[in-house]
């Protein structure tokens, strides 16, 4: 991004178009490139000049001025002094105070008993007085991350990106919608998903996802602005997009246009990628609910669901580990009354969709939500697991009712050993659902089903007297892994010695 004092725009026609730099300025920016390398050792005074020198030859002196303020940032300014510069003066105006400098050669007799005193010249110690001043500071490196092609195509970002500072709401198609929903949710901005009518002749997703600024909220931030700005690095990423931003021109309202036919590209960057949450009650949740051992699994940015002409993407999503069934579940946190009506419009549009509600206290909307026959969970400050473990158990409860009807009265699994884990994996259901189901050739002996016959053998093979070790290497040979249980169908318990092991005795 550039300082709003770089940008450079065109009205013409009531519109905002961005002048951005073209394959004709890479020699241009071949110069600043240069110039910076060439003045490595000198001073920022001495660089500016001569880059002064180079705006007075180019079409315009703010193209050098961006290209020059994308290069500083890779170059480091750094003090050239023999003495610290403040350490300097303050001896010098010791000394000065002490000959009472009024004339030319009072200064340098005040110079010549300060330096003798701090072991230097008079030439080094004037040197290192104002060393410090940023003019005076010398470019030690500059590590450029670009080469001219490569400066221009950050050039058109950062232009780009700079226009977008005054934007108060945002339209987006994209050819890769999820990645551009992702950054809008990682970036914390306001959106909404419309479904358009217009024939799909491209790879453009048929889903514009419109972005409200902060002037449709309380007031125009710069930190919202800048938002925005990071938002075009992963719309540019994909192979096609097309944007569309309102924005605020001191008070006139214009259109911004841009789209992958532009020059802008992302040379350097990857799209947004700091995994965040839209709220810090998402990210409690978040956190809170992965400690929790459950048979659901929290899914993050589910599937969008359709709500007549427009789109929704709930905060999260529940999976059941033993079905394909899935609970969508959103987060009503602070938001203004605008905003709340369009969610509660949405909701009133979806159809055949499991959702569970979340609904902050203070917006008094959750008789509402239930009214259209979603679930409401009030909260306060943060969202209680234990009313969403209650309502995810109910839906638990019928899935486990489901899957056993749909279970034989009678199994009679192949293995000799099989635990019910394992059964209910193969079944596609939850253990519990195998509670009321019998099993006429197995014995079920703590959570595994073992034949008789096999009971038998381990009934010969084991005695009193043996270690527990040597009793376990033989049950983990027929596939048993739960001795404790298989040794107590046996009539043995473990007489422990210590940390030495245990013992097999009878019952």
């Amino acid at each position: 991004m550039l300082t709003k004092d770089l940008l450079r725009v065109s009205r013409a026609g009531g519109g905002y178009h961005p002048q951005f730099a073209s394959r004709e300025h890479r020699p241009l920016a071949a110069r600043v490139i240069g110039t910076y390398q060439g003045h490595v050792g000198e001073s920022r005074g001495e660089l500016e000049s001569a880059l002064t020198d180079l705006e007075r030859d180019a079409d315009h002196f703010k193209l050098v001025r961006g290209f020059s303020a994308l290069l500083e940032r890779d170059a480091s300014f750094e003090t050239d002094a023999a003495i610290d510069p403040e350490r300097a003066r303050k001896v010098a105006f010791e000394a000065a105070e002490a000959v009472g400098v009024v004339t030319g050669e009072d200064r340098e007799a005040a110079l010549a008993r300060a330096a003798d005193g701090l072991g230097l010249s008079p030439d080094a110690l004037e040197s290192a007085l104002y060393a410090d001043l940023e003019e005076r500071q010398v470019l030690g490196a500059i590590e450029s991350r670009w080469d001219p092609a490569d400066l221009v195509a950050q050039y058109n970002l950062s232009l780009a990106q700079t226009a977008l500072f005054d934007a108060t709401e945002l339209r987006v198609r994209s050819s890769d919608p999820k990645a551009l929903v992702s950054a809008i949710k990682r970036l914390r901005l306001m959106y909404e998903i419309h479904k358009t009518d217009d024939a799909n002749e491209t790879d453009l997703s048929d889903r514009e996802v419109v972005v409200t600024g902060p002037t449709h909220l309380f007031r125009a931030t710069r930190r919202y602005g800048t938002r925005f700005a990071r938002l075009l690095r992963t719309v540019a990423k994909a192979d096609e997009w097309h944007l569309e931003a309102t924005i605020d021109d001191r008070g006139t309202e214009r259109v911004l246009e841009l789209s992958d036919a532009d020059p802008v590209r992302v040379p350097d960057a990857e799209p947004v990628a700091d995994v965040s949450f839209d709220s810090g009650v998402e990210a409690d949740f978040a956190g809170r609910f992965s400690s929790l051992e459950l048979d659901w699994e929290l899914v993050r940015e589910p599937e969008p669901l359709e709500t007549g002409t427009r789109v929704m993407i709930p905060d999260f999503a529940f999976d059941y580990s033993h079905s394909d069934f899935r609970v969508f579940f959103e987060i009503m946190g602070f938001w203004t009354p605008e905003y709340v009506e369009k969610k509660l419009a949405q909701l009133a549009d979806l159809e055949d969709v499991e959702l569970v509600v979340a609904v902050d206290e203070s917006l008094g909307v959750g008789e509402e939500i239930a009214a259209r026959d979603f679930r409401a969970i009030p909260y306060s400050g943060n969202v209680r697991l234990k009313d969403v473990r209650d309502v995810l158990r109910e839906y638990e409860r019928q899935l486990v009712a489901d899957s056993a009807a749909a279970l034989p009265e009678e199994l009679r699994p192949d293995a000799d050993v099989h635990t019910l884990e394992e059964l209910a994996a193969d079944r596609g259901v939850s253990e519990d659902a195998l509670a009321d189901v019998a099993f006429p050739e197995h014995e079920l002996v703590g959570r595994t089903l073992v034949r008789p016959s096999v009971l038998e053998e381990l009934g010969e093979a084991l005695e009193a007297g043996s270690s527990l070790s040597e009793a376990e290497a033989i049950l983990e040979s027929y596939g048993i892994g739960d001795s404790s249980a298989v040794l107590s169908k046996l009539g043995y318990r473990v007489e422990w010695e210590g940390l030495a092991g245990g013992t097999l005795v009878e019952r």
